[in-house]
């Protein structure tokens, strides 16, 4: 028996899904900063909640490597950003305030349809070799 070769899906999807990540993740980045420093601060001259970016600046360079563990675990902590773009959307009196939250709910959500359908072939390959060798050991067992 031969070991699956992972094959991830088209290339060309491949590509799209990782530009789609990282130019979804650099934008996150700008909105997060600009929004609590120039567009809509929650005090004038600017607020130390544009420092919520910060953490958004570590995984970066693991997404731009394109690795499979950090695009993972990013596509769960992002979802702390689009909670507060919900909330901050539905509840902020200001228009652009409200604006912005939705637009970074939106944001988020580019990112993480891109990375999970980057990473989704190479899980498949995975439950795949797991499947096959649970299957071969089970086998030489009998």
């Amino acid at each position: 028996m031969t070991d699956p070769i992972i094959k991830p899906m088209n290339d060309n999807k491949q590509k799209f899904f990782h530009i789609g990540a990282v130019a979804s993740m650099g934008l996150l980045i700008l909105w997060c900063v600009a929004w609590e420093t120039l567009i809509a601060p929650l005090k004038p001259g600017g607020s130390w909640l544009a420092l919520k970016a910060a953490p958004l600046l570590f995984p970066l360079a693991g997404i731009l490597k394109r690795d499979i563990y950090t695009l993972q675990w990013t596509s769960m902590m992002v979802l702390l950003y689009f909670a507060e773009g919900v909330v901050r959307g539905w509840s902020d009196l200001g228009a652009t305030s409200s604006w912005l939250g939705w637009g970074e709910a939106a944001i988020v959500i580019v990112y993480f349809i891109c990375a999970v359908m980057y990473v989704r072939p190479y899980k498949q390959a995975a439950r795949k070799i797991a499947k096959d060798l649970l299957d071969k050991v089970n086998t030489t067992a009998k």
